[in-house]
């Protein structure tokens, strides 16, 4: 069982002491998702933003230096962003990482940075000092905004689902090729997130949030301050 924890195929409930499937299950069979309550709260969620918007939709968590997708609703436009359920994207450079990173400890996002940071772009932040900055009007703004760094020609925003405490325990994203998710419409389309989370976050309630990620997310820390 010790072995099966330390490679993500389980996860530890340190309260009960029980163990649950971990994300690593998710990257090697993404159909486990299908009955998940995570896809049953979440889709209606996500296909009216995904309708509203005309763009890909997804919903994410995050699993140590990365961002797992969950869930992908794909837009209705001939040229969209193509994404996967399992996919791993880190989470420095990309709109769904930085949501959560915005509402982490301190200590939290120093150990994920740690980690390295890799210039995948000419846009890609690999500046501490920047990154910090961008993190900080991420939390007063709400959202989080990629344009370009993570993948050239292709812009991304996204907002989390906090629980009670603010803690972020999904990320809803919105991305896109970067000639159609300009500056000023992505501005407009994060408060469009925005209103969902907190749709989500009423309808299901804290407590509901909670466990309902817990059973696919290896994330448990939330930024207080």
């Amino acid at each position: 069982m010790a072995t099966l924890e330390s490679k993500r195929f389980l996860k530890r409930d340190e309260a009960t002491g029980l163990y649950h499937l971990g994300l690593r299950f998710i990257e090697m069979a993404s159909p486990v998702l299908q009955d998940a309550d995570l896809q049953r709260w979440a889709q209606p969620h996500l296909e009216r933003l995904s309708a509203e918007c005309g763009e890909t939709v997804n919903l994410a968590v995050l699993d140590n230096t990365h961002v797992i997708y969950l869930q992908v609703i794909e837009g209705p436009q001939r040229v969209k962003l193509a994404a996967t359920v399992g996919q791993r994207l880190p989470a420095f450079c990309t709109a769904s990482g930085k949501a959560f990173l915005a509402y982490l400890p301190d200590d939290q996002v120093r150990s994920i940075l740690s980690e390295g940071l890799t210039k995948y772009t000419e846009n890609t932040r690999v500046s501490l000092a920047d990154l910090y900055e961008d993190l900080r009007v991420t939390r007063e703004r709400g959202f989080a905004i990629s344009e370009q760094e993570y993948e050239k020609d292709i812009n991304a925003v996204a907002a989390p689902i906090l629980d009670a405490k603010g803690c972020p325990l999904a990320v809803i994203a919105i991305a896109g090729p970067s000639f159609r998710l300009l500056r000023e419409r992505m501005l407009m389309l994060g408060q469009s997130i925005q209103a969902k989370t907190d749709a989500i976050a009423r309808e299901v309630g804290p407590a509901g949030l909670s466990v309902i990620v817990s059973k696919a997310s290896d994330f448990r820390h939330c930024r207080t301050n």
